[in-house]
């Protein structure tokens, strides 16, 4: 028998090898025996836990007793009718591992299945007001990203921001973002620690332009989800190992072990996943280690799915500022040369723990609470450039430190949703409320002179790291704390015409600065109300216009003493900062294989704060008085185009520049690129080879960005090609995959962004890797 997902046949090459995944075919059988012949693929999958091909949902349900009921009186019926004999009843699993089989075909096509958790909802995107990009999980498999900003790099209007050398996720949407600005979530809640995409991670979506009635306080530019691999009632692991090299003996190798199946056969599943590695760092010093374990449990019931999961890293990265630019060039030496020293790395330890229940009251409303809690801790030798000589090759240098630094942020939420009818139009509500509490806190700030250096003939390790803890710069403190409700309506007047309406309602404080003795710079106690507004008109069941209003809100703050010695506290006095943002565009769904949005938006910041020099007094005043906008169009594609044939691929255009200040007004954003592109195409030769084989590979272009705030210096355009290529087979009946990957081909010299011009990141070099992977 042949099950077709798309128009595709599922291959099962797996399967092939012996009869102990009998019952896979024999649940598949089953479930198609018990649909009509006309039945639709989505059709047959609605009945199959716990996830789906073709429906946006993040994990389905098993089926519900009067839905299994009804298809047994069915089969009864026709049972008797034909004297055929009745079919045994597939099990949990076995429906578990026929929709494991149907999904997977889907997930080879690039096929993009946004998770309930980005929008608080299962609605399909193409219902939706707003823009989400996915990067699919077959996407992270075959590229192979090292961090999240080169996961995203599949996604149009998105560059990189200061990465605090290279220790954390900085991340522009659309002209706004920076490392630690609490966009970047894990299962739709907030994360603080530094890298957030690793061995977990499933998949990664982009809400694009202002989510704070979703999320609360929030830069306009988005959010970016990651979601986490679930457990799963198919019974399946694997072990991976992977063997990797920059060339001139900077090599490494890492490894994932990943199990998942049933406890019982009462809906309950584990999973385990283990992840270590261990490689030299590309330039001439430095290695990154880490490892991760990350269990998780969930039970699938009737009408209710528990989940809980937890991930503990230790890890150390090779802290690295990269290069420095003078006259608008970088330093003529080697890209692989360092400028600071060995002894320049971070180490800590992160742990996250989350737990959600979602329990479906009725056959339209649903009920959904969550709690996560995650923290990470660390400590860092941080040498930093402090001037350069290209002429003489004299560097100045302060021999800086971070001692016992802490994150941790704790949030909750819990919501309804559901369908109410209001004469003959229907009515999709969402109506709840989240809190959350985050500090991040630094303590001791190393503050250390050093001794000059020349990076024209460098001598490393003259020097250790520094001990001189500096008071006033140490105790950095930023806590903030949020509580909200939010309500969000779609109202279908017709069949294809949605009204959207919301409002969140949101009480926060905030204090932040330093010292020992501790001075406040922010103390800031407000609430706001946020509205949102939007209409979806569906021309076809594959085509959808969209038009959305949204606004964001984040309050002006600063952990740093703002000039007159320090004497100026931010309060409720200054308006935060409220982006307000206009879109429109066209969603497509075609064919349940090629999907995307096309985008034009219009954000304006207002309220930036802004500096300005009282000539009367001789002293600085700060006014909310600024203005940013950013104003572009967005192109992304994902999904199959032929039988063989994947893609995804994007473009985005952002205009994003100062409107009003007397210092930056007309100047472009900080590494905000004009324009972005991305390409990724893969061929995927099935059966006709005695394994399978599929070939992959596309590059991503970046335009020019200025370097700083005063755009005194511009970041060149680059260019990045990657390729793969994998390779299925058995080994005595196991599955084994090869995967070869080919990381920047042409070894380009690139630099993604700037913190000034002494502090200029320098993209990886060429780095191949050769893995294999055992499926069990």
């Amino acid at each position: 028998m042949r099950a077709y997902v798309d128009g595709q046949r599922v291959c099962c090459h797996r399967n092939r090898a012996g009869k102990s995944r009998a019952s896979l075919l024999f649940g598949a059988a089953v479930l198609l025996a018990e649909c009509p012949a006309t039945t639709t693929t989505a059709e047959a999958q609605a009945a199959l836990p716990p996830v789906t091909v073709d429906a946006p949902t993040q994990r389905p349900k098993p089926a519900r007793a009067s839905d299994a009921a009804q298809r047994r009186t069915q089969t009864v019926a026709r049972q008797r009718n034909s004297g055929a004999p009745r079919a045994t009843e597939p099990t949990p699993s076995e429906r578990a591992a026929a929709a494991a089989a149907a999904q997977q075909a889907a997930k080879l096509g690039y096929r993009a299945m946004p998770s309930s958790t980005t929008l608080r909802s299962g609605a399909s995107p193409l219902d939706t007001s707003q823009a989400v990009n996915v990067v699919p999980e077959q996407v992270l498999k075959d590229q192979l990203p090292r961090n999240l900003d080169d996961a995203l790099g599949n996604v149009s209007g998105i560059t990189q921001a200061n990465t605090l050398a290279g220790t954390q996720d900085a991340v522009i949407r659309r002209g706004f973002g920076d490392n630690r600005d609490g966009s970047i979530m894990r299962n739709g809640m907030p994360l603080v620690q530094g890298r957030s995409l690793n061995a977990a991670v499933e998949s990664v979506e982009v809400l694009k332009g202002p989510a704070s009635l979703l999320y609360g306080i929030m830069d306009p530019g988005g959010i970016v989800n990651t979601i986490s691999k679930r457990p799963e009632l198919d019974q399946h692991g694997s072990v991976t190992l992977l063997g990797s090299t920059y060339g001139g003996s900077k090599s490494g190798a890492d490894g994932v072990f990943d199990i998942t199946g049933p406890i019982g056969d009462q809906g309950l599943a584990y999973r385990f996943i283990g992840y270590g590695v261990s490689e030299d760092y590309w330039r001439n010093f430095g290695r990154h280690r880490e490892m991760l374990v990350a269990p998780s449990l969930a039970w699938y019931g009737k009408d209710t799915t528990v989940y809980l999961n937890y991930e503990h890293r230790e890890f150390i990265y090779p802290f690295d500022r990269g290069t420095a630019f003078v006259n608008g060039a970088p330093l003529a030496i080697p890209a692989t040369r360092r400028l600071d020293e060995p002894f320049n790395n971070m180490w800590g330890t992160s742990d996250l723990m989350q737990a959600s229940v979602e329990h479906r009251l009725n056959q339209d409303w649903k009920l959904f609470a969550a709690y996560s809690y995650n923290t990470e801790t660390f400590s860092a030798n941080q040498l930093r450039i402090t001037g350069v000589n290209a002429k003489t090759g004299v560097e100045t240098r302060s021999n800086d430190g971070t001692q016992g630094s802490l994150s941790n942020s704790s949030y909750g939420t819990s919501y309804i949703s559901g369908n109410f009818w209001l004469g003959d139009m229907r009515n999709e509500v969402l109506f709840g409320g989240d809190g959350q509490y985050r500090t991040i806190y630094r303590d001791n700030l190393i503050r250390q002179a050093t001794p000059s250096f020349n990076f024209y003939n460098p001598v490393y390790g003259l020097i250790g790291p520094g001990t001189t803890v500096s008071p006033t710069d140490s105790a950095q403190t930023d806590k903030l704390g949020q509580w909200s409700l939010f309500f969000q309506d779609t109202l279908h007047l017709t069949e294809r015409f949605a009204l959207v309406g919301g409002v969140r309602y949101m009480d926060y404080d905030q204090l932040a600065g330093r010292g020992k003795p501790f001075i406040t710079n922010t103390n800031v106690s407000a609430d706001a109300v946020l509205p949102l507004g939007g209409a979806i008109f569906k021309l076809t069941d594959e085509l959808s216009l969209y038009a959305s209003y949204t606004q964001s809100l984040k309050p002006n703050s600063t952990i740093a003493p703002l000039s007159n010695g320090g004497g100026v506290v931010l309060g409720s006095n200054i308006a935060p900062e409220e982006g307000t943002q206009y879109e429109t565009g066209l969603k497509f769904d075609l064919n349940k294989r090629l999907s995307g949005t096309l985008a034009v938006y219009d954000i304006e910041k207002q309220n930036v704060l802004v500096s300005q020099l009282n000539t009367a007094t001789s002293l600085n005043v700060y006014t909310a008085a600024g203005k940013v906008r950013s104003r572009g169009v967005e192109l992304d594609v994902t999904g199959r185009l032929t039988d063989n044939w994947s893609m995804i691929g994007s473009y985005g255009y952002t205009d994003a520049r100062v409107t009003e200040d007397p210092t930056y007004a007309g100047k472009q954003l900080q590494n905000v690129a004009m324009n972005t592109a991305s390409l990724y195409l893969v061929y995927d030769f099935g059966t006709v080879l005695p394994g399978r084989l599929r070939l992959g590979g596309g590059a991503r272009y970046v335009g020019d960005r200025p370097g700083d705030a005063l755009n005194t210096f511009v970041l060149p355009s680059y260019a990045v090609a990657d390729i793969f290529a994998t390779y299925e087979t058995n080994y005595q009946a196991l599955p084994v995959i090869y995967q070869l990957n080919v990381k920047n081909l042409f070894d380009t010299v690139y630099y993604p962004s700037a913190n000034n011009n002494l502090g200029v990141a320098v993209g990886d070099a060429r780095r191949v890797s050769l893995s294999a992977t055992v499926k069990f």
